[in-house]
């Protein structure tokens, strides 16, 4: 029996978002339907907006919610379990099974299509592989940003640069990915933290996260200043001069300026007796980009990307999970703004215009 449910849809033509009412199909032996308490609202579902399409889009990719429905070969959730939905596979290691994409037929006959999940809706179909159970004592309102924007900026401090205790580590843009970052390097006993953004109110948001250091983009060099900020006078470069530079350099943006400047914000290394700072790219990135070789290949730096965080979601969810019940991860703090579903166009308009300081949710 189909399932009635609230969805926004991108149209094929420019347009604004709209609101439909529609019925998803019963769930396919590996698929799931949940009813949905509240959904983040992502940067990246802006570059869909702007992007060209061949179909209408659904769009969203981080929610929690309850399991209404389960496919005849689900075994992890069933009915009646609070979950956590997400674009990223639960358990890729120990599957070979690939999801198939998500089509849902509007009113009219029109194929809307999503990428791996559509959350942007109150209730949601997906594959197994994007759904992961959890306590059902959970915040079911806050937590919906641990999909992504959690797993992606602390992911990537943990998993993708295996940040240690006393690494230096720089964060370029602080949204909710990025004080996520800031919360993990933190989490992590990094030293120094800095932040670095346009946005003074941003900068001070970051300092209640765990940034040691805050750098306004706007006002001044932001390299020199990360570099006045890591100059180790113990260690020498090739020329024999302090070595400069943070041992990480997040770029939690995409733009073409940050992904150049996260290689020289890292440190120098020295003939394989000391290894160069590391570059990681963790936005979504629009454009191409121009990177200084000679500079990697002297100084033995790494630019290296990191998707969703390196996370497993069956693994890390838990964890973040408890370090918002340990306090270590301010949720409460970091969702700054709430919208209904047909606040949507007001809510991306906020998004698009900087005003969201950390992460939006759309509430169900």
């Amino acid at each position: 029996m189909p399932t009635p449910a609230k969805v926004v849809v991108l149209p094929q033509e420019e347009g604004v978002l709209e609101v439909i009412d529609l019925e998803l199909p019963d769930p396919g032996p590996h698929q799931v339907v949940v009813k949905q308490y509240a959904s983040g609202i992502c940067h990246s579902q802006l570059h869909q907006m702007h992007n060209p399409r061949v179909s209408p889009v659904i769009l969203g990719h981080e929610s929690t919610g309850i399991v209404l429905k389960v496919g005849s070969e689900v075994t992890h959730v069933t009915e009646g379990d609070t979950v956590l939905v997400t674009w990223v596979p639960r358990d890729a290691a120990n599957t070979s099974r690939v999801p198939n994409p998500v089509e849902i037929e509007l009113p009219g006959g029109d194929i809307a299509k999503a990428g791996n999940v559509f959350t942007w809706a109150d209730t949601t179909i997906s594959d197994e592989q994007y759904v992961v159970k959890v306590s059902p004592d959970i915040n079911k309102e806050v937590t919906a940003i641990i999909g992504c924007a959690v797993m992606t900026g602390a992911g990537a401090v943990e998993h993708t640069a295996a940040v240690k205790e006393g690494d230096s580590v720089v964060i370029f843009g602080v949204g909710g990915v990025g004080l996520s970052a800031v919360v993990a390097a933190r989490t992590l006993n990094a030293n120094p933290i800095i932040a670095v953004d346009l946005d003074a109110e941003k900068l001070k948001f970051a300092a209640q996260f765990g940034a040691t250091h805050t750098i306004n983009a706007s006002e001044t060099d932001p390299i020199r200043a990360i570099r006045e900020l890591t100059t180790d006078p113990d260690k020498r470069s090739m020329r024999g001069t302090p070595v400069a530079g943070a041992d990480f350099a997040f770029d939690c943006i995409g733009l073409k300026q940050t992904m150049e400047q996260i290689v020289p914000a890292v440190r120098n290394g020295f003939f394989g007796a000391e290894p160069g700072g590391t570059a990681v790219l963790v936005g979504v990135p629009q454009t191409t980009v121009e990177l200084n070789a000679a500079d990697i290949l002297v100084n033995e730096k790494k630019f290296i990307g990191s998707i969703g965080g390196s996370c497993s979601p069956d693994r890390d969810f838990r964890k973040y999970l408890e370090w918002y019940d340990q306090g270590l991860l301010d949720l409460d703090a970091l969702v700054t703004e709430r919208f209904s579903i047909d606040q949507i166009n007001e809510a991306t308009s906020a998004l698009e215009n900087g005003e969201i300081a950390g992460r939006a949710i759309m509430v169900f």
